[in-house]
């Protein structure tokens, strides 16, 4: 899909008011939109890097509690109790590759929550592919003609996904480097957004994804079964994570990865990524920063170097 159409596919799981209001939105607010925000008893907004705005005529229409599950039961193709009951880490990945946020009051069963009873806020956030993002990074992760271990950071939604997806098509594909085999650990669905087998997002024509399944067991059973030289996975969260990445690196593997930060003292400052840097695991470290809607890229090695363009 091209970006016009993962607008109006995003926009086609709204209540249907809203949903014709969005697809009516003028060119320049449809191209900067990244998420639609529904929450009972205020008027849609729209998402952006310029923060959020009320949709344009509808700021006297709220939100009800009704729309939440109109968006839920067309996310879901009327299934929307069964989406619920697969509820985990804070959304669902839907039908365009999209992801839907949810909150609401938990259910809670064992100590986590498996369920939510009653919905009160959604960020329906619009999938994006930006082919060509990677280009002025991909040949700074590369020395001597080897791929280095690599690690995005940015804070939430500065684009690691998006920058990690774009790297994966472009490693898998050879698009100015050696091709590589990639495996990709796609635990949330977000990287691929897996249909009936296929991948929703491009990622490549040598790629393999496990998807559905936790970080560190999805990146053991693509070491052991599809024998990557590449293998990437999205947000370290826990130590199982980092252990499943150690001995990929044992295996010869090189590893593309994303966290939740803005800097290197942003790593230091938790003992998970400590680990991450005193075993000097990764050797390039992508930074990701956003500047009047912009987004910049800097590339350091693991002692903090800058590496030149």
């Amino acid at each position: 899909m091209d970006p016009e159409e993962r607008f109006q596919s995003a926009a086609a799981l709204l209540p249907v008011d809203l949903r014709r209001a969005v697809k009516a939105l003028p060119d320049s607010l449809r191209g900067r939109t990244e998420e639609f925000r529904l929450r009972i008893g205020q008027p849609l907004m729209l998402s952006s890097y310029w923060g959020e705005q009320p949709l344009p005529g509808f700021t006297e229409r709220k939100i009800a509690g009704r729309d939440l599950l109109d968006v839920l039961e067309i996310a879901s193709q009327a299934s929307a109790h069964t989406a619920l009951e697969h509820f985990k880490n804070g959304f669902l990945t839907v039908p365009g590759g999209h992801r839907l946020g949810l909150c609401g009051s938990g259910v809670v069963k064992d100590g986590a929550v498996c369920n939510l009873r009653q919905l009160s806020s959604m960020a329906l956030r619009i999938a994006r592919e930006v082919p060509g993002v990677a280009a002025p990074v991909l040949p700074r992760l590369f020395e001597h003609g080897r791929l280095q271990n690599t690690l995005l950071l940015s804070p939430p939604g500065g684009g690691k996904t998006t920058l990690l997806r774009d790297l994966i098509r472009c490693i898998s594909d050879g698009r100015g480097v050696p091709p590589l085999r990639v495996g990709v650990a796609d635990e949330r669905g977000e990287l691929a957004a897996m249909e009936h087998g296929q991948p929703q997002m491009e990622l490549g024509g040598r790629t393999d994804v496990m998807d559905g399944c936790p970080k560190a067991e999805a990146m053991l059973l693509l070491l052991r079964g599809m024998t990557p030289q590449v293998l990437a996975a999205d947000e370290i969260t826990a130590a199982a994570d980092i252990g499943a990445f150690e001995q990929a690196r044992g295996c010869g593997v090189a590893l593309l990865a994303t966290a939740h930060g803005r800097d290197l003292d942003d790593l230091s400052a938790r003992p998970l990524y400590r680990r991450l840097q005193n075993q000097k695991l990764f050797q390039r470290l992508v930074l990701i920063r956003a500047e009047r809607g912009i987004r910049h890229c800097q590339v350091l090695t693991a002692e903090g170097e800058e590496v030149p363009c």
